[in-house]
């Protein structure tokens, strides 16, 4: 007796000490914010949590194990936010019309909220789903700690994962996806301790100056949590998949905060590491290490989400891969793949590097042969692992010996992706239909000056110096760029500001530009994609700078910047938009044309993860209160497909237009022209 009595004690305290779930709350758990992506008023913003119906009491009680009480109406902002939740939540067919939730009483009445935040009493006995406080922040900390009242736990499948809230989304951190594998083999899926605390992010893939081999870890943000394990698919979200740029060689997926698309965009972000550098693309002719291992781990991060985002309440059957720069280059990777092929309904390359530089072999695959020839011989000598014949057994032991860290920071490591017969087996995304090619929805586009960010500001005022020593190599060629006078300087009296723009605009078309075009040219001819949308940034938000050209000049007006004033749309300058992270710390809005097209971008963004179509539909606009957005559609127009009889794309910016591909006449004259796919 006295046994059993401490038995039960000590399993009530184990179930007092865990995280709530679904199952334990016996309800679905929704996230409920109005998000319009300013985040300098986010805190006059009340978000709530929505549970499944019940009684007045239970709803208290199930709102105190998430340690918060039911909602009080208060703020400025409260009557417009309710109205447009709520109507939101009637809009996706997650509540009828006149449905009504338990909020805060008053005095000793029972209330509830309905449409157009409307507060009424009712019978406390009655069942209506409830709306709990949300007292969780917009910064919880990780670092020291995530406070026990906000974490939540999941179980998805065998797994359970305790991760918490904050104002934005439910968050998961350093879910472990692979187990760890020997170095140069294939990686296959996490069977190793089924509670997994993720409540912090896992560490970043060996790279210089951070990160470890131990480091197969993926990111969840989620608006919503389901009780049972097979939700209807109504209720689930679809799946943003992010795959990190950095050159095959840096990055992390914590980089990235996926908590504003969820809020903003009701959908699922997830993010993942994958191996980098000589860890990751390393391939030997001994028939064993055969390269392209960090894309594997792309491949199996994708298999894990299919397997477990469920129970995340993300739809495993609309996952849109995404990526920028390299995370780019691994989706055209991804969608030339067949191990990938079928396991995506949509892809967005940012920024895909093709053509030539710096730019030639992220869509152009070497050979293993090729690969040892550019990079691994070269790293078998500065390992001294080339004593022996390269296909020798003892070749690889002498590498998985070698220090991690000591090959990540050599002068050469290996960062291609190869044709390995199994992942890729094709030298390029064959976008006439010759290869394999993944048959789904394509948005792809590109910085209007992305090209800046891979050559050098050197100074020089001559400009045949210049296109010579950045882009060329050839004397000859470059007098036949200069004889065509398709690339004109300037003439800002900043002589070698106004030379680096000719070789800037000249990088950008040699190395996304024009090939990028000449893709989406392509694969329309050849029917390859179910639909298409191209676009090019004309507003950028800093980004990759190598230059000291990417910031706004600052002015008295503009003490962040202005952007209005001449600056580059650099690599990289997408991102803080497309994650709708402007105006966070350390990302200030410099006008408030950065707010609008911020919210412009998100929305656009989401509504291609949701719709495969970056247009919202207007009357998602309407009933979310998406003013701005609505109101550019109305000004600029919808952004329209492209097709092979109508190559166009949309130039994104305030305002956005439509326009013809760009740049076709000196793509011509450069022999990029946007037939040359076929």
């Amino acid at each position: 007796m006295f046994a059993g009595a401490l038995l039960a004690v000590g399993l009530g305290s184990l179930a007092a000490a865990a995280a709530p779930s679904p199952q334990s709350l016996g309800s679905d758990l929704n996230l409920i914010f109005q998000s319009n992506l300013n985040w300098t008023e986010a805190p006059e913003h009340q978000g709530s949590i929505l549970l499944d119906a019940r009684t007045y009491a239970a709803a208290q009680a199930s709102c105190a194990q998430l340690s918060e009480g039911l909602l009080t109406p208060n703020g400025s902002f409260f009557l417009a936010d309710y109205s447009f939740a709520l109507s939101y939540l009637e809009y996706a067919g997650l509540s009828y019309f006149g449905e009504r939730f338990w909020i805060a009483q008053e005095g000793s009445e029972c209330l509830t909220i309905g449409a157009g935040a409307s507060v009424f009493p009712a019978p406390c006995s009655a069942t209506f789903r409830a709306l709990c406080s949300q007292s969780a922040g917009y910064n919880v900390p990780t670092v020291t700690g995530v406070p026990s009242n906000y974490e939540v736990t999941v179980q998805s499948n065998e797994l359970t994962i305790t991760g918490f809230r904050n104002q934005a989304s439910f968050r998961f951190y350093g879910i472990p996806y692979a187990n760890h594998p020997q170095r140069w083999t294939y990686s296959t899926m996490y069977t190793g301790n089924p509670t997994i605390n993720a409540t912090a992010f896992g560490s970043a893939c060996l790279q210089t100056g951070r990160g470890s081999e131990d480091c197969f870890y993926l990111n969840i943000w989620t608006p919503y949590l389901p009780s049972t394990p097979n939700p209807p698919s109504c209720k689930l979200k679809p799946v943003h998949f992010w795959i990190h740029g950095g050159g095959y060689t840096g990055g992390a997926g914590s980089d990235y905060d996926g908590g504003p698309q969820v809020a903003r965009g009701d959908v699922v972000v997830v993010s993942i590491n994958y191996r980098l550098s000589t860890l990751g693309f390393l391939a030997l002719s001994d028939g064993v290490t055969n390269g392209n291992y960090g894309l594997a781990d792309q491949i199996l991060a994708i298999e894990w989400v299919q397997k477990y985002i469920t129970a995340f309440g993300g739809d495993p059957t609309r996952i849109t891969i995404a990526g920028q720069s390299a995370g780019a280059g691994s989706v055209r990777a991804l969608l030339a793949s067949p191990k990938a092929i079928g396991k995506f309904e949509a892809a967005i390359p940012q920024s895909n590097l093709d053509g030539m530089l710096y730019a030639a072999t992220y869509s152009n695959y070497y050979t293993i042969s090729q690969e040892l020839m550019v990079a691994g011989y070269a790293i078998l000598a500065a390992t001294g692992c080339n004593t022996t014949a390269v296909n020798s057994s003892a070749t690889l032991a002498c590498l998985r010996a070698y220090n991690g860290t000591a090959l990540v920071y050599m002068p050469t490591v290996a960062r291609y992706v190869v044709v390995d017969g199994t992942y890729i087996t094709t030298p390029q995304l064959e976008v006439n239909g010759s290869g394999p090619v993944a048959n789904v929805h394509l948005m792809m586009g590109w910085m209007s000056d992305d090209g800046n960010s891979f050559i050098q500001y050197t100074g020089t005022t001559n400009l045949t110096t210049a296109i010579t020593e950045e882009i060329t190599c050839n004397a000859a060629e470059t007098y036949a760029i200069e004889s065509f006078g398709l690339f004109p300087q300037p003439n800002t009296g900043n002589t070698s500001l106004d030379v680096f723009n000719v070789t800037a605009r000249l990088a950008t078309d040699v190395e996304f530009r024009c090939l990028d075009q000449a893709t989406g040219v392509s694969l329309a001819k050849h029917g390859l994609m179910k639909n298409l949308w191209f676009y090019q940034f004309d507003r950028g938000y800093n980004g990759y700078d190598p230059n000291g050209v990417c910031y706004a000049p600052v002015t008295a007006e503009y003490p962040y910047g202005d952007p209005n004033l001449p600056h580059f749309n650099c690599h990289s300058g997408d991102l803080q938009y497309t994650f709708g992270t402007v105006g966070l710390s350390g990302t200030p809005f410099r006008d408030a044309n950065d707010l609008y097209f911020q919210q412009q971008i998100v929305d656009q963004w989401t509504s291609f993860y949701r719709s495969y179509n970056p247009n919202p539909d207007p009357l998602y606009l309407a009933v979310r209160g998406y003013t701005n957005t609505a109101l550019e559609y109305v000004r600029d127009g919808a952004w329209q497909q492209l097709s092979y009889a109508n190559p166009t794309l949309r130039v994104l910016s305030v305002p956005s237009t439509q326009r013809p591909m760009l740049e076709t006449a000196q793509c011509d004259s450069l022999n990029y022209t946007l037939a040359y796919y076929g």
